[in-house]
């Protein structure tokens, strides 16, 4: 929800990150004031220029440090603002505590993104540990994934040609976020295409469905090994309890 909420974007804006410029800094910010290159490879699937265009300049305007400050800060409002007495609840305690289980559990071994979140100091308030243990989680299998996709032979870009080729979200939406121009859309899918895995019309194929399958269960079998912490009991007693949190939030988004 930290790439969505206003109280985001008013928070970077503050600190002279406006727009795009405060997610790459704020999502790149834990592993410090690193090159554009490095956010380009970490982050995997949006057009290099549009990274550069963000970084380094966004650490002239604010330390990474300011930005993790500001980030939380912003978290913290949202959170309340959307879930209101939930964030002082016995629940909140209990999630955040099975979350944080998992999340100190997690190997981060090729990993960056996801250790360099699992590096940075706890918060006190369990609103905010929950916030941060998915944060995470999140970024843990978000590694396992791109890492799944290289092994698959698979570009940024031609992830994303994968991802509109099975319906589930429309080629406008995942071409404009990642700002990639037509041509190099278009470049992406003939070599897709060539290798039998997209239809001339954008879908899959049978053998584009099956690939797209196996990289998808890689990344689940990845990204299973932090819930052991909690067991299948903890597991589902930690989405029965924040199920309507998220589901709260995605409303309002």
């Amino acid at each position: 929800m930290i790439y969505f909420v206003p109280e985001a974007a008013d928070a970077y804006a503050r600190l002279g990150l406006n727009g795009r410029h405060g997610y790459f800094a704020s999502r790149s910010a834990p592993m410090g004031a690193v090159s554009a290159e490095v956010v380009v490879s970490t982050f995997f699937n949006f057009n290099p220029d549009l990274v550069r265009a963000a970084i380094p300049a966004a650490w002239a305007a604010a330390a990474p440090s300011a930005i993790l400050d500001a980030r939380l800060a912003a978290a913290d409002s949202a959170l309340r603002r959307v879930l209101g007495e939930a964030v002082e609840s016995e629940e909140m305690i209990e999630a955040a505590g099975l979350a944080r289980v998992a999340a100190v559990t997690t190997r981060c071994d090729g990993r960056p993104l996801a250790a360099a979140h699992a590096a940075l100091p706890w918060p006190d308030e369990a609103h905010l540990v929950l916030w941060h243990a998915t944060t995470v989680l999140r970024e843990h299998r978000g590694d396992g994934h791109i890492a799944a996709l290289t092994l698959a032979g698979v570009s940024g870009i031609e992830a994303l040609v994968l991802h509109a080729a099975t319906g589930d979200v429309p080629r406008a939406v995942l071409q404009s976020t990642r700002a990639w121009p037509d041509d190099a859309w278009d470049s992406a899918h003939a070599a897709l295409s060539e290798r039998g895995w997209v239809q001339p019309d954008g879908s899959l194929t049978d053998e584009g469905r099956a690939v797209r399958a196996a990289i998808e269960a890689t990344t689940d079998q990845a990204a299973a090994a932090p819930w052991g912490a909690i067991g299948e009991d903890g597991v589902a007693r930690l989405r029965e309890l924040a199920r309507p949190w998220s589901k709260a939030m995605v409303q309002i988004l």
